[in-house]
């Protein structure tokens, strides 16, 4: 159980605040709901959950707050499926009981996100009650929502208290507990491109933080056999590594330790589906095959020669317009948002471009250093996710592969972050990568 920081002034220079004030992961958990309910003072609890996680933990919930003597209000989604947009955040904030002064949301994925945006907006304290081990938001301080057709992570607020009872948990669906380590997969690909980042962009990074990363990554690869078996020691790791993920985002400031260019395939997935009706999955599962690819891709950057003629000659003639027409006819409208950032960012300007290029040249020894380091073998990765019966190619969710090429490239594009694709276009290799 890692021991929460609050105010921790670090080497890298920050100071490390975990932003939850507690956790708990055990068999039977949610006995405890009532004891942090009245740490907060609070004295009316708003419940918020879905059709499914309401009849998971719903019951359970109800039961313990009415034997402690505790009022409630709920509101449960209808929706078998509920997307994280506009609408869905509307219908929990039109349906809030403003005489209650803490919110409990019921729930994993989205129902936490909704309960962040929820509890942010009415000022008050905020408790998740984890349905599924799935993914790595619980202790995070946004929402991963969709707005206007484009993925968005909005600032909101963390948990106060995270509650995961392992007898719940364990019993998640099959797919959630893959998603979960699929998410956690996704780790080894995030904290390799922040070290990279951090050596051509001069970001911020810090050890400290990677390296919780790592401890609980390592946790469930050691458990990922048990995973399938519901063992409560191989769930656990899987919870309690999303949760530090979370944390590690807060601590950092940013989401560069649990997130990076494989996240982003997913979120492409996730836009196209909503503008096109694509086939999408979970969202760990995505990340999982995002990081398959990505440890590929590696393996291809690692045995190229750097020719910096040719890459400069790439960005030169390089056609934004036309490519900007081809995100718009693949992306949607959310391509308008992703011109906006680029207007701001300018990453495609060829003088920015040589300098960078000049970086890598530079520091490519160190480069390859990393990758070797964070990246496990393509093979290894592979073999977690067969343990774990994961998913490994877009076609087996039904995303049609002869996509994953332009998919790869607009991933340079969703936010302003330095990552796989933008070192394959720099070294004006992108067009060559095979998947």
């Amino acid at each position: 159980m890692h021991q929460l920081k609050k105010g921790y002034k670090c080497n890298c220079g920050k100071v490390h605040d975990a932003g939850i004030d507690e956790y708990i992961v055990k068999n039977g958990a949610i006995n405890d709901l009532p004891k942090f309910v009245k740490n907060y003072s609070c004295k009316k609890v708003f419940i918020v959950a879905d059709v499914n996680t309401y009849s998971v933990a719903g019951e359970k919930v109800c039961n313990v707050l009415a034997k402690n003597e505790i009022e409630f209000s709920k509101y449960v989604f209808n929706n078998t499926a509920l997307e994280p947009d506009e609408y869905a955040v509307g219908s929990a904030i039109m349906h809030f009981d403003k005489s209650c002064d803490i919110v409990v949301a019921i729930g994993s994925g989205v129902i936490n996100d909704i309960g962040k945006i929820l509890s942010s907006t009415a000022k008050i304290p905020y408790i998740i009650v984890a349905t599924a081990p799935s993914m790595d938001g619980y202790a995070s301080a946004t929402s991963s929502m969709s707005m206007d057709g484009l993925k968005v992570s909005l600032p909101t607020k963390c948990a106060n208290v995270i509650i995961g009872d392992t007898e719940i948990l364990k019993n998640a669906p099959e797919k959630m507990l893959i998603a979960g380590l699929g998410d956690m997969l996704a780790k080894y690909i995030s904290i390799c491109e922040w070290r990279i980042s951090n050596v051509i962009t001069g970001e911020y990074f810090c050890d400290y933080v990677a390296q919780l990363i790592r401890d609980a990554l390592k946790a469930c690869a050691d458990n990922a056999e048990g995973l399938l078996k519901r063992d409560e020691k191989a769930v656990e790791a899987v919870f309690e590594g999303l949760i530090i993920g979370g944390v590690a985002m807060k601590y950092a400031g940013l989401s560069r330790p649990a997130s990076g260019v494989e996240h982003y395939f997913s979120h492409i997935w996730d836009m196209r589906g909503l503008e096109f009706g694509t086939n999408v999955d979970l969202h760990g599962i995505q990340c999982a095959i995002g990081t398959m690819y990505a440890s590929k891709i590696y393996e291809q950057v690692k045995n190229i020669k750097i020719d910096k003629e040719k890459a400069l000659s790439y960005a030169s003639n390089f056609d934004y317009e036309n490519y900007k027409n081809q995100l718009a006819a693949f992306i949607g409208k959310g391509a308008t948002q992703m011109a906006e950032i680029e207007k701001r960012e300018g990453k495609y300007n060829v003088e920015k471009h040589r300098e960078r290029l000049e970086v890598i040249i530079k520091n490519w020894d160190k480069i390859l250093e990393i990758i070797n380091n964070e990246v496990p073998a393509s093979k290894e990765i592979e073999r977690i996710m067969d343990v774990i019966h994961a998913p490994k190619t877009s076609a087996e969710i039904g995303i049609d592969e002869k996509d994953i090429s332009f998919t790869f490239k607009a991933t340079k594009d969703i936010r302003d972050k330095y990552v796989l694709s933008r070192l394959c276009w720099d070294l004006g290799i992108i067009e060559e990568i095979k998947f």
